[in-house]
This record gives C-alpha cells, sequence and structure tokens, in this order.
C-alpha cells in the first residue's frame, strides 16, 4: 500500500544531559558529500558500543543532536547518518515527503548510504566494530530495517513508527541481525496489510525478530511537538514514548 510520506512527521524526544556537542564528520558516497555527527561518552577510555542513528524525513537537525546526547549519556558511542547529502536539509514537509521519496523509491540506494554510514561509526574513535545496533525514527526506521535487509552485520535493529513495507521482500533471507520493530497500533500511515506483509516476511526468511504494537498510538508516538490529537494520524503518547524507549534498551541489553 502506497504510503503518504507528504503527512508524516519527524519525530525525536530527548532528555537533558551534560555531554560535550556532537561532532561533525565528513564522509563520501562518490563525488557526494556526506556530513554525519558523532557523540562520545563522558569519560570513556576502552572501545565500547556503539549506535547508529538514522534521523527521520528532515535529516540531521537539533532534534538528531539531542538524541545522540541522550545515547552517549548511557554509555554508547552515537552516530547520526547523513542519508541526504552534506547541506541538504528539507524545511519543510513537503520538502522532506519529495526528498525521502528519492530513497524510499531507490532502495538499492538507500542500503548504499546507510551502510557507508555504517563504515563510517565503525572508524571512530573508541568503536568496538562488533558492538554497534542500529535505530530510526520514520524514514529513518525504514532505514534501518534496509540496512539489515542488506546483510549487514549489526547486533541488532530498532525501528521507532517506520514504514516496515519493501518492494524486495525476499531479502529477508539476507538478515542476519535481530529485529525489533515499535509501532503504533492505530498508525493511519502503516496500514494492517503492510504491518501483515511484514510479519510474513520475517518469518518467510527466519529472522530474530519482534513486533511491538503500542495501543492508542498513531504515527510519531514519540515525538513531544506533534500535538495529542490522534485524529491527525500523527500524534505523540508519553505512554508508548516510555515504553519504547524502555524496550529498545531491553533490547540492547540482550544484544550486546
Amino acid at each position: 500500500m502506497k504510503s503518504n510520506w507528504s503527512l508524516i512527521l519527524a519525530v525525536f524526544c530527548f532528555s537533558s544531559v551534560s555531554i560535550a556537542a556532537p561532532k561533525p564528520v565528513e564522509y563520501k558516497d562518490g563525488d557526494t558529500v556526506l556530513e554525519g555527527l558523532v557523540s562520545f561518552p563522558k569519560g570513556k577510555k576502552q572501545k565500547g558500543a556503539a549506535v547508529l542513528v538514522v534521523p527521520e524525513w528532515n535529516g540531521i537537525s537539533g532534534q538528531t543532536k539531542k538524541r545522540l546526547d541522550q545515547l552517549a549519556d548511557l554509555g554508547y558511542i552515537a552516530f547520526a547518518a547523513d542519508i541526504y547529502g552534506k547541506g541538504v536539509r528539507p524545511a519543510t514537509p513537503e520538502e522532506s515527503g519529495k526528498t525521502a521519496s528519492i530513497y524510499k523509491n531507490d532502495r538499492a540506494l538507500f542500503k548504499k548510504r546507510m551502510n557507508l554510514a555504517l563504515e563510517t561509526l565503525k572508524k571512530q574513535k573508541g568503536v568496538d566494530s562488533k558492538r554497534i545496533v542500529a535505530i530510526g525514527y520514520c524514514f529513518g526506521g525504514t532505514g534501518v530495517l534496509e540496512l539489515a535487509r542488506s546483510g549487514s552485520d549489526v547486533r541488532g535493529v530498532v525501528s521507532f513508527h517506520g514504514g516496515l513495507g519493501t518492494p524486495n521482500a525476499g531479502e529477508a533471507k539476507n538478515i542476519k541481525t535481530k529485529v525489533l520493530a515499535l509501532h503504533g497500533a492505530d498508525d493511519p500511515y502503516v496500514s494492517e496489510t503492510e504491518v501483515a506483509a511484514f510479519e510474513k516476511e520475517m518469518r518467510d526468511g527466519s529472522v530474530d525478530w519482534q513486533l511491538v504494537k503500542y495501543s492508542g498510538a498513531v504515527h510519531s508516538f514519540t515525538n513531544s511537538d506533534a500535538g495529542t490529537d490522534n485524529s491527525k494520524g500523527a500524534a505523540y503518547n508519553a505512554s508508548a514514548d516510555r515504553r519504547s524507549w524502555t524496550a529498545m534498551k531491553d533490547f540492547f541489553a540482550e544484544v550486546l
């Protein structure tokens, strides 16, 4: 079923932490310059686990930086992927939808950009390359599932209210990692047909997967700026926000 990308809202929740500002990291896809951000845990000296963070559909933003800080405060080296390219930061929902659709419609390019970000994270100081997980929100949630479908060797991927569909369901056979999908049970932008297809894809691919549905939650349930009117299709849900963050931490404890 065709997703209404022009209506999906960007999302990140955050808490205030005393962590140094994330640092920009440039890398390339051919002639295209990409610029991610990395945040390090305070005082960490030994190699440790790392988290690849795939931002929402408007690309790396101030909220992305706060998410990196939040993860660093938990003790993880956190790196935000730049899918679009340095300086490409859509300013409106219409621009975000148009830009995200480039990658939604070209899954090979999406996978390539995801894996380039992963390789860049592995090169960061202090990263244990065998202990990496990936998380993504909305557009980024779709991205981490594509990373898994590419056969990536990350330890796990977590999709927060991301699109679950794929034009290449047979690629599930390539998945080597564990998958956690955190989904609003009333999300109007991810149809029941898409959810059922995702479940079948995971079963057919013999994937170690989990799908958690949060009652009363629609799209963007972690976005505290989305309002609380479920009739708009995207709204904040404090309970689902809290529970999904806890589910992510429990998942990390298992796979790392």
